[in-house]
C-alpha cells in the first residue's frame, strides 16, 4: 500500500512539473502580419515626421535627407542604410539596431537613442546636441568623434549628451 501511495505522489509530481515546464517555457514569437519593411527601397526625401515606426526594418535602404523628426523608431532595424542629411530631431531610436548605417551631416538633435547599438555607424559632422546615448554600444572610434562636439542636454531624459557618451 505504501508503493502505491509513493507511486502516485511521483506521477502528481511529473504531472506538476510537466505542467509548469509548458507554463514557463519562453514561446517564440511570431511576425506580426502588419509588420511594414522597408527593405532595399529607395526612401530618399522621404516625410517620416511624428510616425509610430517601432519595430519597422529598414535595411539597406537609401534615406537621404528622410525627415524623421520626431518619429518612434524604438526597436527599429536601420542596418546597412544611409541617412546622409537625414533629419532624426526628437526621434526615439531607444533599442534600435543601428549597425553599418552612414549618418553623415545628419540632424541627431535631442535624440534618444538609448541601449541602441550603433555600431559600423558613421556620424561625421552629424548635430548631436542633446543627444541622449545612454548605454548605447557605439564604437570606441565614433565615440571618441561624437565627444568632440557633444554638447546639451535631452529635453525628455535630462541627461547631458557628454555624460551619455562617457566623455571625459
Amino acid at each position: 500500500m505504501k508503493k502505491i501511495w509513493l507511486r502516485f505522489f511521483d506521477l502528481i509530481a511529473i504531472l506538476i512539473l510537466v505542467f509548469l515546464w509548458i507554463i514557463l517555457n519562453p514561446k517564440p514569437a511570431f511576425a506580426q502580419i502588419n509588420t511594414i519593411n522597408y527593405n532595399n527601397i529607395n526612401l530618399e526625401n522621404r516625410d517620416f515626421s511624428n510616425t509610430d515606426l517601432a519595430g519597422v526594418t529598414f535595411v539597406a535602404a537609401e534615406m537621404r535627407g528622410a525627415n524623421f523628426q520626431g518619429a518612434n523608431l524604438t526597436n527599429a532595424i536601420l542596418t546597412k542604410g544611409v541617412l546622409l542629411k537625414a533629419n532624426l530631431e526628437g526621434a526615439n531610436l531607444s533599442g534600435a539596431l543601428v549597425d553599418r548605417v552612414t549618418m553623415d551631416s545628419a540632424n541627431l538633435k535631442n535624440a534618444i537613442l538609448k541601449e541602441a547599438t550603433l555600431t559600423s555607424s558613421r556620424f561625421y559632422d552629424a548635430d548631436i546636441t542633446g543627444a541622449d546615448f545612454t548605454d548605447a554600444l557605439i564604437d570606441r572610434y565614433q565615440v571618441s568623434l561624437l565627444c568632440d562636439r557633444a554638447d546639451g542636454i535631452n529635453p525628455v531624459t535630462g541627461v547631458a549628451t557628454r555624460d551619455s557618451l562617457g566623455c571625459r
